[in-house]
């Protein structure tokens, strides 16, 4: 691995664990189309036709942009929460970098976007006023105006939320406010992109579950083992004839033979008519 950096210090080389999280987040994976300027950066295509980036052109010009931006003397013209800048989100006002009327109007040292594609507004303006622009560039991404071609998927939110963060971690190590040592203790997770939508699904999902394991357990009574048309227990009344049990038929009361799915509503009927002419007599 040592070779394909040997532009870079050794200090500055990438780890092995930094290479396999751009693998797995996608970042070396273009696009069908290509741009001329994008030459250099592309390793080779694939048989299905998508251009594959060089992950070694993507971490040195990460390194480069690091270094760029830890040169801006006032942090908060930068980058965004964990480098002190301020962020643009939604759509870019037309002269927020041109004209000082505007409420919106900015003086900004250093521009990063990540599609110059989409940013074309803010890219253009920003060579009105000699703003350098750092940008994340696929491979068929144009380069008028960008001083500072980072080589990686711009489409994919992971992707796009890894080089993100690995910009901040080396701008933040330039700085030594994270040692190379250690770990940084952000995890690459805050830096991707999620959507209002489903994170009320995933809240109101997750308050479903919370009530079900808070309610009270709801006693389910489960009749006696035996015949389904059982009758149930009746108490007895003075003067009445004793009542047939469970195991006997109910033409041994005088009554006729029920179906066993009815023998519990025709047992209370003859009930009922045995207690009326009881009281008659």
């Amino acid at each position: 691995m040592s070779s394909a950096f040997a532009n870079l210090p050794a200090v500055l080389h990438p780890k092995e664990e930094d290479i396999q999280m751009m693998l797995s987040a996608g970042v070396h994976t273009g696009t069908r189309n290509s741009d001329s300027a994008m030459e250099e950066y592309i390793w080779r295509r694939r048989k299905d036709g998508l251009h594959v980036l060089n992950i070694g052109k993507t971490w040195e010009k990460i390194v480069l942009a690091a270094r760029v931006i830890v040169a801006i003397e006032n942090p908060e013209d930068v980058f965004a929460h964990y480098t002190g800048a301020q962020s643009i989100a939604g759509r870019f006002t037309p002269g927020t970098f041109t004209n000082q009327i505007t409420k919106q109007f900015r003086e900004p040292r250093l521009l990063i976007v990540t599609d110059p594609r989409t940013d074309s507004q803010a890219v253009r303006e920003s060579s009105y006023v000699n703003i350098p622009v750092i940008a994340f560039c696929d491979s068929d991404s144009p380069l008028q105006h960008v001083d500072i071609a980072i080589p990686a998927n711009n489409k994919g939110k992971h992707s796009i939320g890894l080089v993100y963060w690995l910009l901040a971690r080396e701008v933040l190590r330039l700085r030594g406010s994270v040692s190379r040592t250690s770990d940084w203790d952000v995890p690459v997770d805050l830096f991707f992109h999620r959507d209002l939508e489903e994170l009320k699904k995933t809240e109101e999902e997750q308050a479903a579950k919370i009530e079900e394991a808070n309610a009270p357990a709801v006693a389910q009574v489960v009749p006696d083992a035996g015949e389904f048309g059982a009758a149930p227990a009746v108490p007895a009344v003075a003067g009445a004839a004793p009542v047939a049990a469970g195991g006997q038929e109910w033409a041994a009361a005088g009554q006729r033979r029920r179906p066993g799915c009815c023998r519990a509503v025709v047992g209370c009927v003859c009930l009922a008519q045995e207690v009326v002419d009881a009281f008659r007599r």
